[in-house]
C-alpha cells in the first residue's frame, strides 16, 4: 500500500502553493520520522542538523512529539462567532520521556519552547489543568483562540500565518492580538516572507 501511495500520490500542499515541489524533502523537517501528516509543521523547516547540534551544545534539551497535521489546518474560519468553528481532530503522541523532560524543566523554573503551533496543541491537549504534561496518544480538536489560558508553553517559534486562520488565532492568544498585528505590520514593511516557506518569529 505504501508503494502504491508513493507511485500514485503526491505531497499535499497548501492551496497558495501552485507549483509542484520537485524534491518532497524540501517540504519536510530534518527530524521527521513518522509518516501520516498531511502538511509539514512549517516552523520546523527553519532547523538544520547543525543548528540543532548548536542548541544542544548550549544546554537546550530537544525532545520529540507527534501531531499529524490534517487538511483542516488550511481551512479558514468563516463563522462570525469563532466559538462556532469546528476543528478537525488530529492524531498526536507525547512520549513518556518528552513529558518527563518538559515537567522537569517547568518544575525547576525553566522555559518550554514550542516549535510550531502543532507542538502547542499537542502539549496543551496532553496537559492537566495544573500544567502537568501526561504522556499518551489520542486525537485533539483543541481550538486555541484569544482568551485561552496556556498551561505549558513559555516561548513560541512560528511562521507568519494567513488571516482568519486558526493558526493566527492561536498566535494571537499567546502573544496578544495587538502585539501580533504590530509584528505583522513590520513584517510587511520589511518584506518578510509569509506562510509555509516564509520567515519565522520568536515570541518570548
Amino acid at each position: 500500500m505504501r508503494d502504491l501511495l508513493y507511485s500514485l500520490g503526491e505531497t499535499p500542499l497548501p492551496p497558495y502553493i501552485k507549483a509542484k515541489i520537485p524534491d518532497p524533502e524540501r517540504y519536510q523537517t530534518v527530524y521527521a520520522r513518522v509518516e501520516g501528516s498531511a502538511a509539514a509543521p512549517t516552523a520546523g523547516l527553519h532547523f538544520t542538523p547543525r543548528l540543532l547540534d548548536r542548541l544542544r551544545a548550549q544546554g537546550v534539551q530537544i525532545v520529540p512529539l507527534l501531531l499529524h497535521v490534517g487538511l483542516g489546518t488550511f481551512r479558514p474560519v468563516k463563522t462570525e462567532d469563532i466559538t462556532q468553528h469546528k476543528m478537525h481532530s488530529e492524531y498526536f503522541e507525547v512520549p513518556v520521556r518528552t513529558a518527563e523532560i518538559v515537567n522537569e524543566a517547568r518544575a525547576r523554573g525553566g522555559r518550554v519552547v514550542a516549535v510550531g503551533t502543532t507542538v502547542v496543541r499537542a502539549l496543551e491537549t496532553a496537559a492537566t489543568p495544573q500544567g502537568l504534561v501526561q504522556p499518551g496518544k489520542g486525537r485533539t480538536d483543541l481550538f486555541i483562540y484569544p482568551g485561552y489560558r496556556f498551561k505549558v508553553i513559555d516561548i513560541l517559534i512560528t511562521n507568519f500565518h494567513f488571516p482568519r486562520s486558526t493558526l493566527l488565532m492561536l498566535v494571537c492568544a499567546f502573544a496578544g492580538r495587538e502585539r501580533v498585528m504590530r509584528a505583522y505590520q513590520v513584517a510587511v514593511q520589511e518584506g518578510y516572507r509569509f506562510f509555509s516557506f516564509g520567515d519565522a518569529m520568536l515570541i518570548l
